[in-house]
């Protein structure tokens, strides 16, 4: 039986071991090579855990820094589907081509609390389907922030 994010929100685990199950339950589901979840505070933006490869090259970076930085500037789902092509990309992996970066919103709406960061490992590998999907594990998933 598949666990539902609200279970994996309502368990004991702690904050990081959540965070992995729902990076890992995201990446499963669609088949992504890496995903990443991340806090996003006044100043930084901070790994917390993640499914796939390993852990990131930059653990934290500004806030206005790569593609998490530009998807919370502009409050709004970030995709370079070349990465090579776009000047703001952050090295995570060698292997990387693609990435899509998803805001996770507070409950109000209001405050960009963390990110979802997906890795793809071909040129185009993001398009309309992945960011309707990730939206929605977005705001299934913000009550990893409250």
């Amino acid at each position: 039986m598949e666990v539902s994010f609200s279970e994996i929100l309502k368990s004991n685990n702690s904050r990081s071991e959540k965070a992995r199950l729902v990076a890992d339950k995201i990446r499963l589901t669609k088949g992504y090579p890496w995903v990443g979840i991340y806090d996003v505070s006044e100043k930084e933006i901070k790994f917390i855990s993640c499914a796939g490869r390993s852990e990131p090259l930059i653990p934290s970076f500004p806030k206005d820094k790569g593609l998490n930085g530009r998807a919370v500037m502009q409050r709004k789902t970030v995709i370079v589907n070349d990465i090579d092509k776009d000047e703001d990309y952050l090295l995570t992996f060698t292997n990387t081509k693609s990435e899509i970066v998803v805001p996770v919103f507070d409950k109000t709406g209001k405050q960009i609390v963390g990110t979802i960061d997906v890795e793809g490992e071909r040129t185009n590998a993001f398009g309309d389907e992945d960011i309707k999907f990730l939206e929605d594990c977005a705001r299934q998933i913000a009550g990893l922030w409250s």
